[in-house]
């Protein structure tokens, strides 16, 4: 037998430092961004402030600084035929929409929207096309589920929780939690640390170097890297030294606390809109906020002595260049990503940015994933803690989605959108004699909208709103 010396060429996606930081800077909010391009430019002599805003171009793109007039493309908009244009370029910021009555600053709203990881799950799973069953299942699992995003009680304990109201076995709430386990953020609802790394392993591209080593290593190996060590895991495993300590590496990269990043924000802190929708032409335009394109540049005077310099300078000034050129081009991604999701979400619901929550269509994170050809946690990432300024006012990304309800009628209506009829019909109730829930039943009906009376109760309860007898008022 001759032995041969056999040579393969083959390609790898790894999980870069640059990878990683563009997907953290796709997930921060606004206000998290500035902070990090501030420590950023603290940090690295090669990054600067950039002294003065690209100038506007005639059509809005991924860098622009201010919005534009439209595209003959079409792209940015979905139609309407209003004659009420609202153009923030006929000043600074100016508000000419009748919708608008907010005389706060436009570019800073104050908002009550905080939400912790619990509310964010909840709000995910309502997405998801689950019959009640399941989805009572679901909200046992995610109120189980710790603030790091963890599921510590055993299927066993949830099942004696759910009676007597619910009989399940544990077969089934696990076939619930494989949903909850595919939500944002990546790795919540593990049951262990290794179950929580192989939830985000899954996610990265099948070639993605070391991938598959680290996969058997989160689920069989974890506990004993600690004891064997690298070289002892990889006489375990049968497996080189080098390609344990690529894998154990990528494990590294991961994050074992997946739920602590969710909710962090205070409950009424200030927000910064990362884009701006405008109205011109009977068309809706979208373009990125002033502050979402790079705000920051390479310093040329460091990037002009590399030529000039030492070994060991030069090795330090390449090394901050290149960091320096990570973060701009993941800001410019940042900013792309977000633009081409909002243009995408003018085509669906042009109607809610003209008359309110009651003309909302069903939407999906699904629906939009796959027409922008994006994973649903991509799209999920970007919209977490984003805001856009609108001529209704500051608005958050995640409320263009919602469920559909299926009506008497065969059609569908979205739930965000019934909802936003109900709390139309109660406040402007007698108080005297306030509406029961087959009296709103009826007056659903009869604008169009057939949902059972059991519906209505499910829908006012999630909105916090007391049954009639609860709501009399007196005097």
């Amino acid at each position: 037998m001759k032995t041969r010396l056999n040579t393969t060429l083959s390609q790898q996606l790894a999980l870069t430092p640059q990878l990683q930081q563009a997907l953290r800077l796709l997930q921060m909010s606004a206000t998290e961004l500035e902070q990090e391009v501030a420590q950023a430019v603290a940090s690295n002599p090669l990054l600067e402030w950039a002294e003065e805003a690209p100038p506007r171009s005639s059509e809005p793109g991924p860098d622009s600084a201010a919005p534009a007039p439209a595209s003959p493309s079409g792209e940015d908009a979905g139609n309407d035929a209003g004659s009420n244009d609202w153009m923030p370029d006929q000043g600074p910021w100016a508000i000419g929409s009748t919708h608008d009555d907010e005389r706060e600053p436009p570019a800073l709203r104050l908002t009550g929207e905080g939400q912790d990881l619990t509310e964010h799950l909840r709000w995910q799973l309502h997405l998801l096309n689950l019959s009640q069953r399941d989805r009572s299942i679901g909200l046992a699992l995610i109120d189980a589920i710790d603030g790091d995003g963890y599921l510590r009680e055993p299927l066993e304990a949830l099942v004696q929780a759910l009676q007597p109201e619910l009989s399940v076995s544990s077969e089934e709430i696990l076939a619930v939690l494989r949903h909850i386990q595919g939500m944002e953020p990546t790795g919540v609802g593990a049951r262990d640390l290794g179950e929580c790394l192989a939830l985000q392993l899954q996610l990265l591209p099948a070639d993605t170097e070391g991938r598959a080593l680290a996969l058997q290593i989160a689920q069989t190996a974890l506990a004993r890297l600690p004891r064997a060590g690298i070289d002892g895991l990889a006489r375990e495993l049968r497996q080189p030294v080098e390609a344990v300590a690529s894998a154990v590496s990528l494990l590294r990269r991961m994050e074992p606390r997946p739920g602590r990043h969710v909710g962090q924000e205070d409950p009424g802190s200030w927000v910064l809109p990362d884009v701006v929708i405008w109205r011109q032409r009977g068309r809706w335009q979208a373009a990125l906020a002033g502050h979402s394109g790079p705000p920051v540049v390479i310093h040329r005077g460091y990037e002009q002595m590399l030529g000039h310099c030492s070994s060991s300078d030069a090795s330090y000034l390449r090394s901050h260049l290149q960091q320096a050129r990570w973060l701009i081009r993941g800001l410019q991604q940042r900013g792309q990503t977000l633009l081409r999701i909002t243009r995408q979400l003018l085509v669906h619901q042009a109607a809610y940015l003209e008359y309110g929550e009651q003309a909302l269509r069903p939407l999906t994170l699904r629906e939009m994933a796959s027409e922008l050809e994006l994973h649903e946690s991509t799209i999920s990432r970007a919209i977490a803690g984003k805001y856009v300024r609108t001529p209704r006012g500051t608005v958050a990304l995640r409320d263009f989605f919602s469920t559909a309800v299926e009506t008497g009628n065969g059609e569908e209506t979205a739930s965000s959108a019934i909802q936003a009829s109900l709390r139309q019909l109660i406040e402007a109730e007698n108080p005297r004699k306030p509406l029961s829930d087959a009296k709103l039943t009826d007056l659903l009906k009869q604008s169009g909208v057939t949902v059972a009376r059991r519906t209505v109760a499910k829908y006012r309860e999630a909105m916090n709103i007391p049954p009639s007898h609860e709501r009399v008022r007196i005097g």
